[in-house]
């Protein structure tokens, strides 16, 4: 692998290690938005699937 990546001339760079946290705060106005753009994202994604449903 090291071999490969000499090839193109890329260096590795040892990353620091960043825990994922499961907290998510949707209340005040940046939670607001970031529900905002999951609805807008999940209604185009899956605009038949809602039709059908509407249409039901």
């Amino acid at each position: 692998m090291n071999h490969k990546l000499s090839t193109y001339g890329v260096s590795i760079v040892d990353r620091p290690k960043i825990k994922a946290t499961k907290k998510l705060d949707l209340s005040g106005e940046q939670g607001k938005q970031i529900v905002f753009s999951e609805t807008k994202l999940a209604l185009r994604t899956h605009k038949k699937t809602f039709q059908k449903l509407a249409d039901m």
